[in-house]
């Protein structure tokens, strides 16, 4: 087997992680949460997302949580992005000072409607439009429901060929994988990552799973050998699509960064750190968590 001696991971809890939680979290909480990722040395972090509130509550700080940020750490290598779902999002992003986006378009055109209220087609030409109103954005094009729907079921692979050759012509900075719900296996990450990279051997895909049914970890371990070396994952194990029945929390990103750095793969987070981190969303936020490494003695041999 070979893997990659080091790999990107993109924190996504402060966005995906905190919007499936109902009750509110107070925004000083947000940003000490932040902080804290900020001193596990996560290079890029989502931190929130330009929706509106009524559909995401959780989301009325966007512009708070942005320009806080912004005004501390200017001159700073972290960068942040917000997830935005049409060209108002993109907006106010970037008026907000923001220059790394996340646009969602899911392969499935039911959960695409449930999810941004709109057609794929408008979605891409909504796309095309914020590239061209906003051409200095770094976008990331997220694929939605690339390896199965809760709507549809499978997603045909020519789909998603479709999907990534759309995001390229339109100009697109980077392009995600996500497994919206959970559903894939190693054997189903193999099969579609080796025709991907063999039909667009230049893009350097970023995975985003989730852990829906266990095999969260195991599909990193098979995506590391089809050559992918760059993920999304929230702390904790949070998250959870709202317009995706049955979806459940993301890959915990202290048990990716456990692993991987168990795999002397370099990932360049502090675990340690991470993991006070992780205790501050226990003890404040959501006590049960699906994490395995927010349960471990941080005192434990193996954990530095």
């Amino acid at each position: 087997m070979e893997f990659p001696k080091s790999v990107n991971i993109t924190e996504v809890g402060p966005r995906d992680g905190f919007q499936s939680i109902s009750e509110w979290i107070p925004t000083e909480l947000k940003l000490e949460i932040i902080e804290g990722l900020i001193q596990s040395n996560f290079k890029k972090i989502e931190v929130t997302s330009f929706v509106s509130p009524k559909a995401i509550p959780q989301t009325k700080d966007a512009k708070e949580i942005v320009g806080t940020l912004l005004q501390k750490y200017q001159s700073n290598d972290v960068i942040f992005n917000a997830l935005v779902p049409n060209l108002f999002g993109a907006t106010a992003a970037y008026e907000a000072g923001l220059r790394d986006i996340t646009y969602v378009i899911s392969a499935s055109v039911a959960h695409n409607k449930a999810n941004v209220k709109r057609t794929r087609e408008e979605s891409f030409a909504e796309l095309k439009e914020i590239k061209n109103q906003f051409p200095d954005l770094h976008i990331n094009l997220a694929v939605g429901t690339t390896f199965g729907c809760p709507y549809e079921g499978d997603i045909p692979v020519k789909e998603i060929n479709m999907m990534v050759q759309n995001g390229l012509d339109i100009g697109v900075s980077e392009i995600s994988l996500a497994d919206t719900i959970g559903i894939a296996n190693p054997l189903q990450m193999y099969t579609l990552l080796t025709e991907l990279k063999q039909n667009f051997s230049d893009v350097d895909f970023v995975l985003h799973l989730h852990d829906t049914r266990g095999m969260g970890l195991a599909n990193v371990v098979m995506a590391l050998q089809c050559g992918i070396h760059s993920f999304e994952s929230a702390l904790g194990g949070l998250g959870g699509c709202p317009f995706a029945p049955g979806a459940a929390g993301n890959i915990a990103s202290e048990d990716l960064v456990n692993m991987l750095e168990s795999m002397q793969i370099n990932t360049g987070i502090v675990l340690p750190k991470l993991l006070e981190t992780v205790k501050i969303v226990k003890e404040k936020i959501k006590p049960t968590l699906t994490s395995h490494m927010a349960y471990v003695d941080t005192c434990s041999k193996g954990v530095s």
